[in-house]
């Protein structure tokens, strides 16, 4: 099979294509490296093919599209303070770039695409677990941009024919996640503060929950949703259906690197939700999805990349 993998020097997008390679597909990855990485492909670049380009620019999107049978649409600007201070860009990239990637696809005649989702979705609602069913009721920029690409994926679907999934993906994290940027997950920044032996630093009360998925869980997803009957045209929640909490998670770090570290509590951030948690009951019955590692395991396995990581990097 052959797949165009936007994005795919990213966190996910180039956790994606290493098991995309690992199986023996033929991939093709788009991205400008404005926040995904070459050297997160060096184990595989050898094996794919790699076009410099933006979602933003039709003609590099047409060009990477060739021959595909599917697309993971993993390209976006992905930070909701980002959104709330630009919400222009985050537009731009995440509407405009989506909607370039939709039209490549239809004019491509792909099998399907797999559109990267968000919970930022559902916005404040105070239900939990978070069901598909819901009212997506976004709070940020980032939430309404991402919603609006279910609707273009979507309605792509009923006026040309063009197969899609929707993946919500629910606070992933794990290597290759850039803790040095100040959009980047909480966990990664969590990791290294606790390598560095710096005080974290959490946005509130430290009590606010997240169901945190491992990147694996994510990856398994994307592949699931590209070949599984019968899931065109629809949304899945992709977490563990679980959450914990900022505060616990510290307790955790504490515990896995042996220091004992005091938080840092600043104001909470615009457009942050309280409290997250998937249902994951869908997505387990149409795309056969289980997660197959747990938080506890995912941090120790993070924390450990970030561990090697930061001593390289430490050696340069």
């Amino acid at each position: 099979m052959r797949y165009l993998v936007t994005g795919g020097a990213g966190f996910i997008g180039s956790n994606t294509v290493d098991e995309l390679v690992r199986r023996g597909h033929s991939v093709v990855v788009l991205d400008d490296l404005s926040s995904g990485k070459e050297e997160n492909l060096t184990e595989i670049r050898g094996k794919i093919t790699f076009v410099k380009g933006s979602i933003n620019d039709i003609e590099a999107v047409q060009k990477a599209m060739h021959q595909a049978e599917y697309v993971i649409h993993l390209a976006a600007r992905t930070s909701v303070p980002r959104s709330v201070k630009d919400p222009l860009e985050t537009n731009r990239v995440n509407v405009e770039g989506t909607l370039n990637v939709l039209v490549a696809a239809r004019d491509n005649k792909v099998k399907r695409i797999v559109f990267a989702a968000s919970s930022s979705a559902y916005g404040e609602t105070p239900t939990l677990p978070k069901t598909e069913a819901m009212q997506p009721r976004p709070i940020s920029p980032y939430g309404v941009s991402k919603y609006v690409g279910e609707l273009y994926a979507q309605t792509f679907g009923r006026c040309y024919g063009l197969e899609n999934v929707c993946v919500r993906y629910f606070n992933i994290f794990g290597p290759r996640q850039d803790p040095d940027s100040p959009y980047s997950g909480v966990l990664s920044r969590f990791a290294t503060a606790f390598l560095e032996e710096k005080q974290p630093v959490v946005y509130g009360d430290g009590e606010q929950t997240r169901d945190f998925t491992y990147v694996d869980n994510a990856v398994q997803a994307n592949l699931l949703a590209c070949e599984a009957p019968s899931a065109s045209g629809e949304v899945f929640n992709i977490g563990t259906g679980a959450r914990i909490s900022l505060n616990q998670t510290l307790e955790l770090l504490r515990r896995i690197s042996g220091k004992n570290l005091k938080a840092k509590y600043d104001p909470p951030r615009e457009g942050d939700i309280r409290d997250s948690q998937a249902d994951i009951s869908r997505a387990r019955e149409a795309l056969g999805y289980e997660p197959t590692v747990f938080f506890e395991e995912g941090l120790e396995r993070t924390f450990a990349w970030y561990g090697l990581h930061h001593t390289k990097n430490a050696e340069k």
